[in-house]
């Protein structure tokens, strides 16, 4: 008998199937987000202290003694940073109402240049100046509810993550068993790689963001300090994290350096903090990302444009943090799967084609 071939549907039918697919995932994806951002968090959290944990197994302790050890020493890093980052925003806030009055100063000066520049009567001044101010106060008070809820999303965050990551590296041999169960056995080697590519992975980029946070801080402070700009640590350690937002992170950093410039020192001095942050970012782009942050990571700038710019309308200011992991570790799966290939292609670095000469003997 002749073997039946599987039936195909037509392109439409799949598309349809594929895009209804794709709206279910994305839409879980959004409505579950407080849960699902948490759970990447300690993933990736649990998948760097890994290797902390089997050091204190080795020397004799029990896994759920070594998983307690780890945490708590992580928290108590974690909270020395916070109270330096919190130290630093109490000075910036005690002269707040001084940058709000300067703020205020340098907009009725812009305002009586533009009255004499373009000819206009103090009345249309006036009146546009009050409809400017009622759109910012509308468009603040909306940003200031925002930041309440995503700062009340992350006080949530840092009570739960710490009780996830502990869950999850107690539980770490059966997560991975259940894994390759999910998968049968057949399929064990290729779970196995991609487990393990993903923890490396995820191991490098963190301990090389980590090492690039500390030198932008360092860089930051001490330039800004030279440039005898107020402020300087809290700026340097705030541009230092935004840095690891692909593209948009660098942007807002160099915004706020100019703007404090001008509010706190004379208009020159917008120039020299720009230098300033082009002559750092120079350095980061060409040594420190090619020699810390490393090459584990291989995404072409569009994959991870399109990446962050995805994570912010699915997750905001977290997505926007997760994406370049996450995209790596996408781009990772389809790299091992015959029918990804194009795709993970597609997301990674174009490949440098090489051309033999051959030379011809002439007979």
């Amino acid at each position: 008998m002749r073997n039946e071939e599987p039936q195909k549907f037509p392109f439409f039918i799949r598309a349809t199937y594929f895009l209804i697919f794709m709206y279910a995932l994305i839409s879980m994806l959004f409505i579950a987000k407080g849960l699902i951002v948490t759970l990447i968090f300690a993933t990736m959290l649990a998948m760097l202290l890994s290797p902390v944990v089997s050091f204190f197994i080795n020397l004799g302790f029990k896994r759920i003694w070594g998983v307690v050890v780890v945490v708590f020493f992580a928290l108590v890093i974690l909270a020395g940073l916070s109270l330096l980052i919190f130290s630093q925003a109490s000075i910036l806030s005690e002269s707040w109402p001084g940058l709000v009055l300067r703020v205020q100063s340098m907009w009725n000066d812009m305002m009586a240049w533009v009255s004499n520049y373009f000819d206009l009567s103090r009345s249309e001044i006036k009146y546009w100046n009050a409809e400017v101010k009622t759109e910012v106060s509308e468009e603040g008070t909306a940003i200031l509810g925002t930041t309440i809820s995503t700062l009340g999303e992350a006080l949530k965050a840092t009570v739960i993550i710490p009780v996830y990551v502990f869950m999850i590296l107690l539980y770490q041999e059966h997560l991975v068993m259940f894994v390759q169960r999910v998968f049968g056995p057949y399929n064990q080697n290729k779970v196995s790689d991609i487990m393990t590519n993903t923890k490396g992975i995820i191991q490098s980029y963190i301990v090389g963001i980590f090492f690039e946070v500390v030198i932008l801080a360092v860089l930051n402070t001490l330039g800004l300090l030279l440039l005898g700009i107020e402020y300087a640590v809290l700026l340097g350690i705030l541009s230092a994290f935004l840095n690891i937002i692909p593209y948009i992170g660098g942007l807002i950093g160099v915004a706020v350096f100019m703007l404090i410039a001008l509010l706190t020192k004379s208009p020159e001095y917008v120039f020299y903090v720009l230098g300033l942050y082009a002559l750092i970012q120079f350095v980061d782009n060409n040594y420190i990302v090619p020699k810390i942050v490393g090459s584990r990571v291989k995404l072409n700038a569009l994959t991870s444009l399109i990446a962050v710019l995805v994570g912010a309308a699915l997750w905001g200011i977290p997505g926007m943090f997760l994406s370049i992991p996450l995209a790596a570790i996408i781009k990772l799966i389809f790299d091992r799967l015959p029918e990804m290939k194009p795709w993970g292609f597609l997301m990674g670095e174009p490949e440098k084609v090489e051309i033999d000469k051959v030379e011809v003997e002439k007979e």
